[in-house]
């Protein structure tokens, strides 16, 4: 991707802004899918402009007036009156968004297309430890809980910040889940399309998950090939928390079944789902590209002149700051 290459692919002058620390604008998920079509220029004065929204960095796209598109890995939603396009974890209908949620990033989806000869019994004679949890988020209180009751069936191996048993926190964490059966793979939160990397991790190291956080995990999973907590028969979370117990260790109890859910596709129908499949989601960026539009930065609607376009922020920050403060006020009860 080097600005001075000249090839036969069009010419795109891409930024971007608001992402955490470690991204690399250079080298990601996006930049790799968008050069298979592209001729990529990294720039600081981009005609298309990618932003999220992580802490203080998330207003640095409003220095930007060329056309943008938001991502977002976290549980925030898209501002219209902001942005141009947007790739979202949301089932959003809105027609310039695209459902991407955040674990395309950390796993190659293709990786979790499993194979012909796939051999369950192979995994399941290498596996010498019951439940993995690696966690270093110690707000959820929900998943908290569930390592304590699924404990008193069998010892969990936490090798994270939180609730550590192991003396010491994993250096590598993906040989850490490679050595047990099962994963407590729960999001830091519950919501319809929030899928991160929590469940594709265990996956791709034939750790079955013990999964919590998108309901509608069925739309992109083979939810036979994991135990889910929507699943449950129970809306009461301490009900459904014993449910979800219960059918670990049927499971954990009864080799053949184990043996089953194994030999399970992750995916539905074992073929990697629209929203994280690489050609489709360059087809939206090529009609991001070849579609012009005037960029909402250079609108001067009413929204814009009464600085409207502001408010949505301003709720979505007084509202985070609520939900960290109740978390607090929750977590030292």
């Amino acid at each position: 991707m080097n600005a001075t290459t000249t090839t036969d692919r069009p010419h795109v002058r891409i930024g971007f802004a608001g992402f955490w620390d470690d991204f690399d604008p250079r080298d990601n998920f996006l930049t790799r899918i968008i050069a298979r079509r592209y001729d990529l220029s990294i720039c600081d004065r981009p005609d298309f402009l990618i932003h999220s929204c992580i802490g203080r960095k998330r207003h640095d796209h409003l220095a930007h007036d060329c056309v943008r598109i938001f991502y977002t890995g976290e549980n925030v939603a898209a501002d219209w009156l902001s942005t141009d396009w947007a790739f979202t974890f949301e089932h959003d209908p809105h027609p310039r968004h695209f459902r991407l949620p955040h674990w395309p990033f950390r796993v190659d989806p293709p990786d979790l297309v499993k194979p012909a000869d796939f051999d369950p019994d192979r995994v399941l004679a290498e596996q010498t430890r019951f439940c993995a949890f690696v966690v270093s988020n110690p707000l959820c209180k929900v998943r908290n809980e569930f390592f304590r009751r699924l404990s008193r069936y069998k010892p969990v191996d936490s090798g994270g910040k939180v609730m550590n048993t192991i003396g010491h926190r994993v250096a590598d964490k993906r040989a850490f889940l490679a050595d047990h059966r099962f994963t407590i793979a729960f999001e830091n939160e519950s919501y319809p399309g929030y899928t991160s990397e929590k469940i594709a991790e265990p996956m791709l190291v034939n750790s079955i998950p013990i999964y919590w956080g998108d309901p509608l995990i069925g739309r992109d999973f083979n939810t036979w090939s994991f135990l889910s907590a929507h699943d449950c028969g129970s809306r009461a979370t301490s009900a459904m928390l014993d449910d979800l117990v219960e059918r670990v260790v049927a499971v954990d109890r009864d080799p053949d079944l184990l043996r089953t859910l194994l030999a399970q596709p992750w995916y539905r129908g074992n073929r990697v789902p629209r929203s994280a499949d690489a050609d489709v989601i360059l087809e939206q960026f090529t009609r991001i590209f070849e579609t012009p539009i005037e960029p909402v930065a250079r609108r001067r609607g009413i929204a814009r002149l009464l600085r409207l376009n502001r408010l949505p922020d301003a709720v979505r920050s007084i509202r985070n700051r609520l939900r960290r403060k109740y978390r607090k006020w929750t977590a030292d009860a």
